[in-house]
């Protein structure tokens, strides 16, 4: 039967209809990028500052959407992903937003544990990796990654300023020569703590520092008495501890009910940057410790930072703030914040104009180009990424952490000299329920 003209018409206005319903989709697509957030939002690592590393890159995230998006042009579309403080799960979800989400870059992981074998993973399959929390330097020493990227510090960084911290005080603080300094260094298994604890004795020995105990165990573990004797019997000055939050909690509960006394204990950020929560289970026990971490962007002077950096901290805090309810604002939120900050604004424009796609390729390219001086970001180092075919490759050549001290509400940076707001209290005053 032939066909009629007003069926034919009617025809051609569905398939039209149907092309422009493809071709707003194609177009709603192009404007934006998808990006995959993995973060423990479960799990002891949540409350270890992983959700709070989560939520700053939100609000960076929302914070370039609000402009436009990248460019002015690209909104970001996150897809997160929950690694739930399990590497096994971390790696998984990896895999299913690169095989099946097809997503091509990845930001977020909180844990070492979890970021060396992921590294390994996403650099085998050529797609992005932008770490912004996780510290180790295993993640990348000597592994000529080429697609792995971390504006962040690394754990070498901390055995640097533990040490640099000591050499520097120890005379007009304790009346002590360096050498004399009796330093326990204590962690948690995993990369994270060994990185760390490797670090200092590096750092240490080379100060002419005494390292009289090293000894790692199980994030997991029920009882840490035995360490706690270890270190009453070795008469420790200053005691090094890289941990998360359970097992911190689990040590200085037993070190308080045993009677351990210490001129100083330094914690390297993880659970130590939770003082809120040490608050709640300590209150004013853990008063003056220090902790070695990148700076919370709030404490440094907007005056020495790059323009517009102040105004962009205030905007992260009451975000935050508003997000979370809470009063302190950890150094997790701005690491989540600067490093996915720099990515969306520093990275993929380029990738976009200069090398023209948000591929892997034109995003590594990008990543290679950036160069921020000192100052140029919220948490005032700056970024330059050490090229392929160095020890490093793919590290911020840049990063720098500072001491930082606490006392009640108040948090201090103590070290390096050049930027501290504050004297070091050293060693723990008397009255102090770990003094000596």
């Amino acid at each position: 039967m032939p066909t009629s003209r007003r069926q034919l018409l009617k025809g051609t206005a569905a398939a039209a209809a149907t092309l422009s319903l493809d071709w707003t989709r194609a177009q709603a697509q192009a404007e934006n990028l998808r990006i995959g957030l993995i973060y423990d939002l479960t799990g002891p690592f949540a409350a270890g500052g992983s959700v709070a590393s989560s939520v700053g890159a939100q609000i960076a995230i929302d914070l370039v959407n609000e402009k436009g998006g990248i460019g002015g042009k690209t909104k970001i579309v996150p897809v997160s992903a929950d690694s739930q403080s399990k590497a096994d799960v971390a790696i998984n979800e990896a895999e299913r937003l690169i095989s099946q989400e097809k997503i091509d870059i990845i930001n977020g992981v909180y844990s070492s544990a979890h970021a060396v074998p992921m590294a390994a993973k996403v650099e085998q399959q050529k797609k992005i990796l932008w770490i912004t929390t996780a510290v180790s330097t295993a993640v990348f020493k000597d592994k000529n990654l080429q697609y792995v990227f971390r504006a962040q510090i690394h754990s070498d960084q901390y055995g640097q300023a533990f040490a640099g911290f000591i050499a520097e005080h120890a005379k007009g603080k304790l009346g002590m020569d360096p050498k004399e300094v009796k330093v326990a260094l204590i962690h948690e298994d995993g990369p994270y703590g060994v990185g760390v604890a490797a670090a200092d004795e590096a750092y240490a020995k080379e100060a002419g520092i005494q390292v009289v105990l090293r000894e790692g165990y199980s994030a997991s573990a029920p009882d840490l008495s035995v360490l706690v004797t270890k270190l009453k019997r070795a008469k420790v000055d200053v005691i090094s501890h890289a941990g998360y939050n359970p097992d911190i909690t689990l040590f200085l509960r037993q070190a308080r009910e045993s009677g351990l006394r210490f001129r100083m204990l330094f914690g390297a950020g993880a659970g130590y940057s939770q003082l809120d929560k040490l608050r709640t289970a300590f209150g004013a026990d853990i008063d003056n410790f220090c902790n070695i971490d990148p700076v919370p962007a709030q404490l440094l002077d907007p005056s020495k930072l790059a323009p517009g950096m102040g105004d962009l901290i205030k905007t992260m805090v009451t975000r935050y703030q508003a997000k979370t309810g809470a009063t302190d604002v950890p150094p997790h939120c701005s690491m989540g914040f600067n490093q996915t900050w720099v990515l969306l604004n520093n990275v993929l424009p380029v990738a976009k104009e200069k090398y023209g796609s948000f591929e892997p390729e034109a995003i590594r390219k990008a990543a290679l180009d950036v160069d921020i001086p000192a100052g140029g970001t919220i948490q005032g180092y700056g970024v330059k990424f050490f090229p392929p075919g160095t020890p490093l490759s793919g590290q911020n050549e840049r990063s720098t952490p500072v001491v930082m001290q606490n006392a009640g509400e108040h948090i201090s940076v103590v070290w390096p000299t050049n930027i501290r707001t504050q004297d070091p209290v050293f060693p723990l005053p008397k009255g102090s329920t770990y003094g000596t």
